[in-house]
C-alpha cells in the first residue's frame, strides 16, 4: 500500500515490495530488436536432428553395397570434419553443420569410389563451400553439392564407375583402398548402368518397385524413394525444412515429365520414373532445402523449387549427361539472393510513404 502512496515516482518503495534492484528493472525495461520470442529449437539442435534422420539411409545403403557404403561415407565425413576441426571457428563442430555435410556427400557417391577422393571431396566441401565465405550461415552454395562437382570435374571416370551386386555382402565393390594419387584397379570390377543411365543411353526403364526400395545400380543415397519421403515429411513436421520446396520440386518434375511423356511415351520417361529414379528424392529433401541457401520467403521457395525442377528434366531429357539434379539446385542456389530480394514482402505503410514524397 505505501508504493501506491508514493506514487509512480517512489522508486524506493517499488524496489522494496517487489525486491527488484535497479539493474533488475533496467533490464526488463530494456528496448531491443526484435525476435522478442526466441524457439527453442537452436542452431545445433536442428543440425544434429537432420543427422540423425540420415542413419536410415546411411543403413539402407549399407544393406545394398555392404562395407564400401560405410567406408565411402565414413571417409567423406572425416574430410569435412577434419577440414572444419583445423579451419573453422573454434567450437564450430558441435553446431553439426560438418557431419552433415560429409554424410550427405558420402550418400551421392557410388560405392566404389576411392577412400581417398571422398576425403578430398568432404574437404573441399567444407573449405570452399563454407569456410571461405566466412562459415555457417554464409555460404552461397550446398557445400555438399560443391564437393560433389569438384569431385565430379577432378575424378570422372572414378565418379561414373558404377559396381554391379555382388554374391557376397562383405565384398567391396571397387577399389575402396586406392593409394591417393593412383590410379585404382578397376580391370577385374563388374559395373553396371544406373536407372537414368539405362533410359538415357539404352531406352530400358528400371521396374517402379526397385525404385521404391533401393534396389537399383546408382549412388549410395539413392536407396529408397519411400524413405527419403518419410524422413522428408518428419523433418517438415518438426519444421527443420520448408515443405514448399520439396512439394515444388516434385510436383514441377512430375508435371513436367508428364506432358512429355504424354507427347511420346516412347521417348520420354514417365513421371514415377523420373520422380524416383536417380538422387531427386535425397536432392529434394536434404540437399535443396539447405537453411542457408535457400530462400527464405515462401513465394520463393515456390520459385526456387520450380526453378530445380525444370532444370532437373531439362538436363536428364536433352543433357549431356543422364543425372542433373546438382547442377540444378547449384545453379539455383546461385539465384537465391536475387529470389530473397524480389520476394520481399511489403513493409507497411512504406508504398504510401513513396507516393507521398513523389508528390
Amino acid at each position: 500500500m505505501s508504493a501506491a502512496r508514493g506514487g509512480a515516482g517512489d522508486v524506493r518503495s517499488a524496489d522494496h515490495v517487489t525486491g527488484m534492484t535497479p539493474q533488475d528493472e533496467e533490464i526488463l525495461l530494456r528496448i531491443a530488436a526484435s525476435p522478442h520470442v526466441h524457439s527453442p529449437h537452436s542452431t545445433p539442435r536442428i543440425m544434429w536432428t537432420v543427422t540423425a534422420t540420415l542413419v536410415p539411409l546411411v543403413a539402407a545403403a549399407a544393406w545394398w553395397f555392404g562395407p564400401s557404403a560405410l567406408l565411402v561415407i565414413g571417409a567423406a565425413t572425416a574430410g569435412a570434419v577434419l577440414t572444419e576441426r583445423l579451419f573453422g571457428r573454434r567450437g564450430a563442430l558441435g553446431d553439426g553443420s560438418a557431419a552433415i555435410t560429409g554424410i550427405l556427400l558420402g550418400l551421392i557417391l557410388p560405392a566404389g569410389f576411392p577412400m581417398w577422393m571422398a576425403f578430398v571431396g568432404g574437404a573441399f566441401g567444407i573449405g570452399f563451400g563454407k569456410l571461405i565465405f566466412g562459415g555457417l550461415g554464409q555460404n552461397v552454395f550446398n557445400p555438399a553439392l560443391l564437393g560433389r562437382a569438384f569431385l565430379q570435374a577432378a575424378f570422372p571416370t572414378a565418379i561414373t564407375t558404377w559396381p554391379a551386386d555382388t554374391a557376397s555382402w562383405w565384398a567391396l565393390r571397387g577399389d575402396n583402398f586406392a593409394w591417393p594419387l593412383m590410379s585404382p584397379e578397376t580391370a577385374d570390377l563388374v559395373t553396371a548402368a544406373t536407372p537414368l543411365g539405362a533410359w538415357k543411353f539404352e531406352g530400358v526403364e528400371t521396374q517402379l518397385a526397385d525404385l521404391l526400395i533401393g534396389r537399383t545400380g546408382g549412388s549410395l543415397g539413392e536407396t529408397s524413394g519411400l524413405l527419403i519421403l518419410a524422413l522428408g515429411v518428419f523433418l517438415a513436421l518438426k519444421k527443420y525444412l520448408d515443405w514448399r520446396i520439396p512439394a515444388s520440386i516434385l510436383a514441377t518434375v512430375a508435371l513436367f515429365s508428364g506432358l512429355l511423356h504424354l507427347l511420346d511415351p516412347v521417348r520420354y520417361a514417365g513421371p514415377m520414373f523420373m520422380l524416383f529414379s536417380g538422387g531427386l528424392m535425397i536432392g529434394a529433401v536434404y540437399m535443396a532445402t539447405d537453411m542457408v541457401t535457400s530462400p527464405v520467403t515462401p513465394r520463393g521457395a515456390w520459385i526456387y523449387g520450380i526453378g530445380i525442377g525444370l532444370l532437373v528434366v531439362l538436363i536428364r531429357v536433352w543433357g549431356g549427361l543422364p543425372e542433373g539434379v546438382m547442377y540444378a539446385i547449384l545453379l539455383m542456389n546461385a539465384m537465391v539472393p536475387f529470389i530473397n530480394r524480389a520476394t520481399q514482402p511489403r513493409v507497411f505503410g512504406h508504398e504510401r510513404k513513396q507516393r507521398e514524397a513523389a508528390a
